[in-house]
């Protein structure tokens, strides 16, 4: 008896979440974790990305590539249930693919394993092509509605997620896994009528299992789940069920903010209470007043993980922004671009922000050179000269 208990205790807290102490441990041997959201460019979402007639690994190698050159070290990309339905064995032999790509260059990815944003009917096969002048208009929620809704559903997305953390939860060339993208999203887009009217309820009770479920493989990778609303994020008691789970649930701390200098800043220093290392993993809304120039060099400063949205201008369209819902860009783009670095050759969208990457990357954690400050350093962006 006495031996059984020790067994059962010894399961229980391999199946905990990290300590802080854990999580700043795991941390501290990682590189600054920088880089984007990824999709190819040739895909307009998860599912074109990764299904076998669309996978395109040599795009993939070239646009990784790219990155390697900036010096980027890590990638947040999405994967999708529908996948892991259609063809679980190829689906995790072409994640396997993906991974000796960016091995090759040097970097950690960050697997989103459900998405709640944008089209709530993803539906497997060839995708529509992009929506003239449209954000993100082929972007698909993973689990859609019909899974969301049926509580009969919800074994096969627990076998999702444990099949792959499972496959690769041993797996050092993965940086960590974020369980869901903004859970709490009402969607976006032209979609509203779409959507689940108890979304919220069904979301709140399946979070915590998912987090459940993956922690049940004993993943070497960090899990977390990005909090991403206004309010004050460090008085965890004003937050909603769904953000209390993210805080309490999550390694370490991720967070989405596209706001200005300032508002990033104050979002860090609120973070700061829970003691564990963050990742914004999405940033950089230009026209917003989140630019790579303003923000970059404040997330280095202060040892914060940076992963903005949209690396190569593709199918998905993120160069036009959120209102082109509302107001299409079919007749001429927008002034500045909204998010994405890279036009589709590779070329900088501008070299400023390609050498500021280059330059903090390059920089111990912490150290902001002279070189990656585009104005006079403010109060939270000390400049530090190092030799070049």
């Amino acid at each position: 008896m006495a031996l059984l208990l020790g067994i059962s205790v010894a399961h229980a807290a391999e199946t905990e979440r990290w300590t802080a102490a854990q999580a700043n441990a795991w941390y501290a041997k990682q590189s600054w974790p920088v880089g984007s959201n990824y999709v190819p460019s040739s895909a307009i979402n998860e599912l074109e990305m990764w299904q076998a007639a669309t996978f395109d690994p040599a795009r993939i190698d070239q646009e990784l590539g790219w990155a390697q050159g900036l010096g980027m070290n890590t990638m947040r990309v999405f994967l999708h249930n529908l996948l892991w339905e259609q063809d679980r064995d190829g689906f995790k032999q072409r994640i396997d693919t993906f991974l000796k790509i960016a091995a090759k260059h040097h970097i950690k990815p960050i697997f989103v394993l459900f998405d709640s944003c944008w089209d709530p009917d993803p539906v497997l096969g060839p995708q529509h092509p992009p929506i003239p002048g449209v954000h993100n208009s082929g972007w698909v929620q993973a689990p859609g509605t019909k899974v969301l809704d049926d509580p009969s559903h919800y074994g096969q997305l627990q076998a999702y997620v444990k099949d792959i953390v499972g496959r690769f939860a041993k797996d050092d060339r993965i940086l960590a896994w974020d369980v869901w993208n903004e859970p709490d999203n009402d969607g976006g887009g032209n979609y509203a009528a779409e959507e689940p009217k108890d979304k919220f309820q069904r979301v709140a009770q399946l979070l915590p299992q998912v987090f459940n479920w993956a922690r049940s493989q004993h993943p070497v990778q960090p899990l977390t789940s990005g909090v991403w609303h206004d309010g004050d994020w460090s008085k965890l008691g004003d937050l909603n069920t769904v953000e209390r789970t993210q805080l309490t649930q999550s390694d370490i701390i991720t967070f989405h903010n596209y706001e200005f200098p300032e508002d990033f800043l104050r979002r860090v220093q609120q973070l700061r209470t829970y003691g564990r290392p963050m990742i914004c993993t999405e940033y950089m809304a230009r026209s917003a007043g989140s630019t790579v120039d303003g923000v970059l060099p404040v997330g280095k400063k202060l040892d914060v993980g940076m992963v903005n949205w949209g690396f190569v201008s593709g199918k998905t369209q993120t160069i036009f922004p959120w209102d082109s819902w509302q107001k299409p860009y079919t007749l001429q783009p927008p002034v500045i671009w909204f998010h994405d670095l890279l036009q589709r050759d590779g070329t900088p969208y501008r070299q400023r922000e390609a050498a500021i990457f280059r330059a903090l990357s390059a920089a111990p954690k912490g150290v902001v050179p002279a070189d990656a400050v585009t104005l006079p350093a403010s109060e939270g962006t000390r400049v530090v000269k190092t030799a070049h």
